[in-house]
């Protein structure tokens, strides 16, 4: 039913243009003795208008190929025949497709600007908000440390701690950004091998602040075989799962990160307390650039997410987010497709 509903969506303005198809033949059929040959051929581009303004070509045919039909079977000598006699059919044909084509090909031309134009304004936020603030914090803190010959130990290292965590935000998302290129071009290739996730974990944990690691983070793991993977990337993967989790958690509430063996799948699952949030939120989550409403406040590029679904979907899995217990749930299924064998 779900299904149904997101075609007819997406594709209602063709059952629109079959609509007004049938409503203007109806019309120019009752009053043709009125209506000039020219005028009800004009009348019949309308739907062709219609689709083609929706850039897609394939519909555009077949609404032109239809109102081409109408407009001979109605219209054209002899009437209520198929038969070519007249060049009036030839000349519709050509004409409604030529308007077709023209409109169709400008609209995918609109279409692609537009998303060119929001892809920049996302990557200009992104070097102007997202890269300026964790940069500030290494700049001034930097300042404070080289200005202040009075500091104690612990007073510096605190400093020194801000200074680290700022500049891995920095490498996370300049690492994201760079994935998300290579992602979006396809170039990315798996490279499988064996991988062990607690070692995938103990390399992503060095991406996060101390604090984080041993005061914010609750992490179960079951006993796990190795698994046959992309190494780099299910580290990614476990780097941007946390980084969301750290971003989006209530204050001083645990994020929780558990690694579950189903036999032939392995399940992801990381949960943190957050504000409640509509579940057709959560569908749109892992959009690249999708940022969740009343959130400007809070770091980020909107990509983390939508790469953990690429590197997923590399790997034959599944993702989703559900909102459960007064926070986010993620859950992440990794087929296991070859079993190690180990002595």
């Amino acid at each position: 039913m779900k299904n149904s509903n997101f075609k007819y969506l997406n594709y209602g303005y063709i059952f629109k243009a079959l609509g007004i198809l049938f409503v203007i033949t109806l019309i120019s059929h009752v009053f043709r003795e009125h209506l000039d040959i020219i005028n009800i051929g004009l009348i019949h581009i309308i739907p062709v208008v219609i689709v083609a303004i929706h850039g897609n070509m394939k519909a555009t045919v077949f609404i032109t190929l239809l109102s081409v039909i109408f407009f001979n079977f109605l219209y054209i000598p002899p009437l209520y025949s198929f038969s070519v006699h007249n060049e009036l059919y030839i000349w519709s044909f050509i004409i409604f497709g030529i308007v077709g084509w023209i409109i169709t090909v400008q609209a995918k031309n609109l279409h692609t600007q537009t998303k060119q134009n929001e892809l920049r304004e996302s990557l200009l936020h992104i070097i102007s908000h997202d890269l300026r603030t964790p940069l500030s914090t290494i700049h001034g803190t930097t300042n404070l440390i080289l200005s202040n010959q009075n500091l104690d130990k612990n007073s510096i290292n605190n400093l020194l701690e801000d200074i680290n965590y700022a500049s891995l935000r920095m490498k996370r998302l300049i690492t994201n950004l760079l994935d998300s290129a290579r992602l979006s071009s396809g170039e990315i290739n798996l490279k499988l091998d064996w991988c062990d996730f607690e070692d995938i974990i103990g390399v992503a944990l060095e991406d996060f602040s101390q604090k984080q690691n041993d005061e914010l983070l609750d992490i179960k793991i079951d006993e796990i075989a190795l698994y046959w993977g992309d190494n780099m990337l299910l580290t990614q993967l476990i780097v941007n799962l946390l980084d969301n989790a750290f971003k989006y958690s209530i204050n001083n509430t645990k994020v929780v990160l558990k690694i579950k063996n189903s036999n032939d799948v392995i399940k992801i699952e990381i949960f943190n307390q957050s504000s409640h949030i509509d579940k057709a939120k959560l569908k749109n989550i892992f959009d690249k650039f999708y940022r969740l409403e009343d959130t400007n406040d809070i770091s980020g590029s909107g990509i983390g997410l939508s790469i953990c679904k690429s590197i997923v979907n590399l790997h034959g899995g599944s993702i989703k987010a559900s909102s459960v217990n007064d926070g986010i749930l993620i859950e992440v299924s990794l087929p296991v497709i070859k079993k190690a064998k180990l002595v």
